[in-house]
């Protein structure tokens, strides 16, 4: 019997825009110094271990400790995080809104922190609208580990073969293929709708 493929959503940077600089810009008005603070102290490697499941009490005191007189600028990374997302990628959620609506089971992968994630489920309804989703902190496993694609497949009862991955990090893209998912490298300006059709979604 043939079956749509399953579509299974990142979050960030497909389905809600994030930036630290849309925080930053005004904290550290300054190009170079905001460049320096990003790249030094509240670097991608820190941040991601929130990701992973540190929680942002740790990560914070960590940082502080580190670097006092940046304390100001590295609390306003947990304290102001919703300044980070400025808002939804409009076209990707009405697709996965009509996914919804024509009654197809759609999932998501993603790096969120434990305490962010519960923040944007409220501040974002239509994530909770899921069948499932994997977030890395609850897991301790991030993307592109494959570990974390296996964890949607056994515990949802999916074929990698089904489904369809998106994601905006090419490297995560190559994760989920690893395991034997299609996937689409989200890259903007994209027809997703058209992307996903193509790889026989029902849109």
């Amino acid at each position: 019997m043939s079956r749509s493929p399953v579509v299974v959503f990142d979050v960030g940077n497909v389905l809600l825009r994030w930036d630290p600089f849309h925080l930053y810009r005004d904290l550290i008005p300054d190009d170079a110094r905001r460049d320096w603070f990003l790249q030094n102290v509240c670097t991608a490697a820190w941040n991601i271990e929130q990701d992973r499941g540190r929680s942002w009490t740790d990560a914070v005191a960590i940082l502080v400790a580190e670097h006092p007189e940046w304390e100001r600028e590295i609390r306003a990374f947990d304290e102001r995080w919703h300044e980070t997302v400025p808002g939804v990628i409009d076209d990707s959620v009405a697709v996965l809104e009509e996914l919804k609506s024509q009654g197809e089971k759609v999932y998501a992968i993603t790096n969120f922190s434990r305490e962010k994630w519960a923040e944007c489920l409220v501040r974002f309804p239509f994530l909770r609208s899921f069948d499932g989703a994997i977030v890395s902190a609850h897991e301790r496993l991030l993307k592109p580990d494959p570990a974390i694609y296996r964890v949607l497949t056994e515990r949802y009862g999916l074929d990698a073969s089904d489904c369809i991955f998106i994601d905006d990090s090419e490297k995560n893209v190559l994760g989920a293929r690893s395991v034997g998912m299609r996937a689409v490298h989200f890259r903007e300006p994209i027809d997703l709708r058209g992307e996903l059709r193509a790889l026989g979604a029902a849109l």
